[in-house]
């Protein structure tokens, strides 16, 4: 390890603390992983509050800098955020394991459900658990967009930019791409003023960002040489498109599995934006045109990833579970689905790790690029307003049990109806808000605590 890496660090007077070991790092993950509910609004508070301002492993502007890279690519960017942050603390191995472990309980948890859904269908105990669990994640997705708004919108013009991305993605269904595109546009093109790079550094000199483990110094690991590049590349699509290839040599395009691997490997390549730019298509394919699940089952399963941890994309592996379980051929049904579930997991996230580990050392080596951070700065601003579109989309869909579609040009959204207000989910959520905002309780027990209230109501048959 970098010697100037390993070194102590000075925390506020508060001590030494000194760089994290690979054990110690893996279970800072295994935390982050546990918590991480909510979609990527709630994902990226989380891993914020922990990383940054527990841990202090990284400052707010790499933290910000990473997170505005994995919002440019396809797949899940709370967990490709984790596994960026990873490789920096700790090299490949790092990455993998920050990567890995974000996505591990969701594999577990949706797995067993899965297994549950298949055999008995919905368990009311598990879904009245999943109803208190929801309303303390839109208190905590709150509380992040509060906070990483009044770190990253620095100037009126940056706010104004925030903005008008939330406008245009919430009510006009501006395509997500096209709004980070226009802002890293305004913003290299110094349209938007944002705050430079040498005002921040001075300004940190004596506040947060001076005291964190990996400094601002890119570690000697993050050097990109088309050599390391390319054998990365090969290594990572050998591994992502090997079982793809088998499958379709062993038995042919027509095979569930071979279906399975091709379906969700395409998307893997297209899910800009994250799981909710694609999720129609993904129901429209899976229910329309394969026959693997219904409607409901599909709503079910997004259901289910929106109230367990990891990435909202973990319903791909519900449908590929469905799809198996389905169409076992010479199998039985659930180990069928069992492989089915596991393999949409595995084309679906093996990509991620190649997306980081290929662009992430470029990434880094532009930095301290005037244009580009001035670009990046301007993104910060417009992932802002789409992590608060997608606050307010959770919030809606966690407080109201009906929305109606709002399509009069040039308007295009989702409204919620009035009268399908659910006030123990408002309640519950209010309280949770109380906790966090007033009381200044953790994640865990405001989590914890509204999950019993879940189970509560439906033992007194009010949910």
């Amino acid at each position: 390890m970098n010697e100037a890496l390993a070194r102590p660090i000075l925390d506020d007077g508060a001590g030494n603390i000194s760089y994290p070991s690979l054990r110690e790092a893996t279970r800072t993950w295994m935390r982050v992983a546990l918590l991480s509910f909510g979609g990527p609004a709630g994902q990226i508070a989380v891993m914020h509050r922990i990383i940054v301002e527990e841990k202090r492993w990284v400052s707010e502007e790499r933290f910000l800098h990473a997170l505005n890279y994995c919002m440019l690519l396809p797949g899940p960017e709370a967990q490709q955020l984790a596994t960026y942050i990873g490789w920096l603390m700790h090299r490949t191995l790092g990455g993998l394991v920050a990567g890995g472990l974000f996505i591990l309980p969701g594999i577990i948890c949706i797995m067993v459900l899965s297994y549950v859904y298949a055999l008995w269908g919905r368990v009311p105990v598990v879904t009245a658990l999943f109803f208190g669990l929801k309303a303390a994640v839109l208190a905590i997705v709150v509380e992040a967009v509060i906070r990483i708004g009044k770190r990253a919108l620095k100037s009126r013009s940056l706010v104004i930019l925030a903005a008008a991305a939330f406008v245009g993605i919430f009510f006009f269904s501006v395509p997500f791409p096209v709004i980070i595109l226009a802002a890293a546009l305004l913003g290299f093109a110094g349209v938007i003023r944002t705050v430079p790079l040498a005002h921040r550094s001075a300004e940190s000199a004596s506040g947060h960002l001076q005291h964190t483990l990996l400094g601002e110094t890119a570690p000697d690991h993050a050097k990109a040489t088309m050599g390391r590049t390319a054998r990365v590349t090969a290594c990572w699509l050998a591994l992502w498109l090997t079982p793809v290839i088998a499958l379709l040599i062993m038995f042919g395009p027509q095979d569930v599995f071979s279906q399975i691997a091709v379906f969700f490997s395409k998307m893997a390549m297209v899910t800009f934006g994250g799981a909710y730019a694609v999720l129609a298509y993904v129901a429209q394919q899976a229910v329309q045109h394969y026959g693997w699940l219904t409607p409901t089952e599909m709503l079910d399963g997004l259901g289910m990833a929106e109230t367990t941890p990891g990435p909202l994309i973990m319903v791909l592996q519900f449908v590929g579970f469905m799809a198996a379980y389905r169409n076992p051929g010479s199998l039985a049904p659930l180990l069928a689905g069992t492989l089915g579930g596991l393999l949409a997991t595995w084309v679906t996230f093996t990509p991620c790790f190649l997306w980081i580990f290929v662009g992430a050392p470029f990434i880094e080596r532009l930095r301290n690029v005037a244009g580009l951070n001035a670009a990046l700065s301007a993104v910060t601003a417009a992932v802002v307003g789409v992590i608060l579109h997608l606050a307010i989309w959770f919030a809606i869909h966690t407080i109201f049990g009906a929305t109606v579609q709002v399509r009069t040009w040039p308007l295009a959204f989702d409204a919620p109806v009035l009268s399908s207000l659910d006030p123990w989910a408002l309640g519950l959520t209010l309280a949770a808000a109380f906790a966090i905002f007033r009381l200044n309780w953790g994640m865990i027990p405001t989590l914890a605590s509204s999950c019993g209230a879940g189970v509560a109501l439906h033992l007194l048959g009010v949910i």
